[in-house]
Parts: C-alpha cells; sequence; structure tokens
C-alpha cells in the first residue's frame, strides 16, 4: 500500500494572514510534525511572492527549504482572473500566455503537476499541450462530476476531460479529485456559521447543528429539509447552503482512477471518534469508503490534506478561530490510520 500524502498549503490560510506562519514554517510543520507526509501543493498568488513576478532569491529559498525537509513539489495552483484587467477581459490568447507563464514557473520550483481553473476552455488546454510535453510538467483539472465549466452547457466535467485524453492521447492532462464530491452529509460547522449570522449564540448555533446532523440516517431528505424550511428557514437560502452538497457515490473513483494525478483530502472539522481517544473523523465526508476503494485498486498518489472549515469561522473574532494546525495533525492521523490495510500484516 503506498498512498502518498500531503498539505495544501492553503490549509494554513488564516495563520499566514495573521502573520503566525510563513511558507517556511509551513514546510516545517509538514516535514517535521505529520509523520511521513512529504507532499507540498501552494497556490501560486498565496505563497510566491510578487506572482506572477517573483524575485529570484525566491527561486532559491523555496528550492532550499525543499530539499532541507526532503518535501515533494508535487502541484501549484493557478487561477484564471479573466477580469483581472480593467478595460477587457482577458482573451483566450491572454489565458494560454498565462499558462504557458505557470508552467515555466513550476519547473523552475520543481512541480510535477500545474492545477488549472475548471473554467479553462478545452481548447486552450490543447493549445497549452505541447509546452507542458516539452517541459514535463502535467496540468490538471479539479472537476466535480457534475459542474458548468466556462462557456458551456451544463456536462458532464470527467467525461469530457477523458475523452479530451483519449483523442489527443496526451500524459499531461488529468484529474485532481477532491473528496467534497463525496460529501453525504451536511457540515456542521456551515449550520453552525449561517446560524450564527442569523442571531444564534454560539451555543445556540451548536445545538442547532447537532440536532440537524442526528437526523440524517434516521429521516429522509425531504423530511428534514421540511423540518428545517419550518425551524429555521434561514438555511434554505443561498447556494452555498449546508443541504447543497455533491453526494456522490465514491464508486465513481473507479472510472476516474486511470486519470488521476493527485487528489484534495478536503475537510471542514476533524472531531474525536466516540470511545476512541486519539482517532479523528470527519462526520460529512466517507472517507472510509473512499480509502477501502484506493487500497482495492492500489492507489499509489498524493492526498493532500485542504481544510476549508476556518472559512465558516471567521466571523468569531480572532480568539474563536479554529487552530488550522492541530486540524491538519489530525486529518493526517485519519489517513495514516485508513491507509493500513490490516490484511497486509498477515502471512499464510
Amino acid at each position: 500500500m503506498s498512498i502518498k500524502r500531503g498539505v495544501s498549503l492553503y490549509s494554513y490560510q488564516q495563520e499566514d494572514f495573521f502573520g503566525k506562519m510563513t511558507w517556511k514554517d509551513q514546510l516545517r510543520e509538514v516535514a517535521l510534525n505529520l509523520q511521513g507526509a512529504d507532499g507540498i501543493e501552494i497556490i501560486n498568488g498565496c505563497t510566491v511572492p510578487g506572482y506572477p513576478m517573483p524575485p529570484e532569491s525566491f527561486f532559491y529559498e523555496w528550492n532550499n527549504e525543499m530539499a532541507r525537509y526532503g518535501l515533494k513539489a508535487v502541484t501549484i495552483d493557478t487561477y484564471t482572473d479573466t477580469l483581472q484587467f480593467r478595460d477587457h477581459v482577458m482573451t483566450y490568447s491572454e489565458v494560454l500566455e498565462r499558462i504557458k507563464y505557470d508552467l515555466h514557473l513550476a519547473k523552475k520550483m520543481g512541480f510535477r503537476n500545474l492545477r488549472l481553473s475548471h473554467n479553462v476552455p478545452l481548447k486552450v488546454v490543447e493549445a497549452a499541450l505541447p509546452f507542458a510535453e516539452e517541459l514535463d510538467v502535467r496540468m490538471t483539472n479539479e472537476c466535480d462530476v457534475k459542474q458548468q465549466p466556462f462557456g458551456s452547457p451544463v456536462l458532464d466535467c470527467v467525461d469530457a476531460v477523458i475523452s479530451f485524453i483519449q483523442r489527443t492521447g496526451t500524459k499531461h492532462y488529468g484529474l485532481q479529485t477532491d473528496m467534497s464530491q463525496f460529501q453525504n452529509k451536511p457540515s456542521v460547522v456551515r449550520i453552525r456559521a449561517m446560524m450564527r449570522a442569523s442571531g444564534k449564540t454560539p451555543r445556540e448555533a451548536h445545538d442547532i447543528a447537532e440536532e440537524l446532523f442526528a437526523m440524517f440516517g434516521e429521516l429522509s431528505m425531504d423530511e428534514i429539509k421540511a423540518y428545517t424550511l419550518e425551524k429555521y428557514p434561514v438555511l434554505m437560502q443561498g447556494r452555498f447552503g449546508p443541504y447543497r452538497f455533491h453526494n456522490n457515490s465514491p464508486s465513481i473513483l473507479f472510472k476516474m482512477l486511470p486519470y488521476i494525478f493527485h487528489m484534495h483530502g478536503k475537510f471542514y472539522e476533524m472531531t474525536e471518534i466516540p470511545g476512541k481517544p486519539g482517532q479523528y473523523e470527519d462526520r460529512c465526508l466517507p472517507y472510509e469508503e473512499v480509502f477501502q476503494i484506493l487500497r482495492t485498486v492500489n492507489y499509489s498518489g498524493y492526498i493532500h490534506s485542504e481544510f476549508e472549515g476556518q472559512r465558516s469561522q471567521q466571523d468569531m473574532g480572532y480568539e474563536g478561530l479554529v487552530d488550522e494546525v492541530e486540524q491538519v495533525r489530525r486529518h493526517h492521523e485519519m489517513m495514516r490510520r485508513l491507509s493500513y490495510d490490516p490484511l497486509d500484516n498477515i502471512t499464510l
């Protein structure tokens, strides 16, 4: 079994924002405190100073720190902000030039993959393929099973990417899946945030979230929605409400895995499993089922922790901020544990 573990430094976003951890501190945390994790993913505009034109000294520092700790530069994320210029929307040619630049940046920093925005049209990806192949940097598309790519009608993004790969025969474009597409219960941190925004105290918001979470598995979705609409209608509003999750079967991984370059280990809140001190889970994500499939197919790629729960807790002020470092450590406890197959140690 050889699932590899790493961290998207995006997970430490508020530590970075408040000046508590620099990118060097974040690399040190991964190397020294996550017991076997060595993969690094970054967002270019967050970690790279002065992006898109960082000083040359940064590259020396970056490569020196990565070598110092024996870390692997797995994926650098780029976003196509088509509205970044005040006088026009970026053209396809401009998007292509930015991708070419980011491919060179990835190469210079030692990254194996460049994650593109999901809204980059495939015609632009195809135009970028020769440059990716020349530099031997792979491009990835993080697409949920159902989403709306830029400029296209709603379609199955996974099928579109797979068809593109099969048509072009490329080895330099693939999928980057996110555990959030398997979310099968509401995130309690999101429920708490929406209830606090409606005027509830943190204690009241916590109790309401636990009440509603307990209904899943006991009542039908229609019954839960009817009850919520009657008692807490604010939760039924907005496109990012807590009941709007993908709930895709992890079995779709069998179709996707031949084309996956690496995975996002999305999570929102790691809590201790009742009766199992020191073991943690995210209650809204079926990690055990996902890891069972990954062990079955001997997945040997990286899964990078991607913590997003802090985004639903930042309304409570600095003193109420969740400990991102501890949350990531808990996530790696879970991934280490689920990567292990007890049958591996049975001798016949």
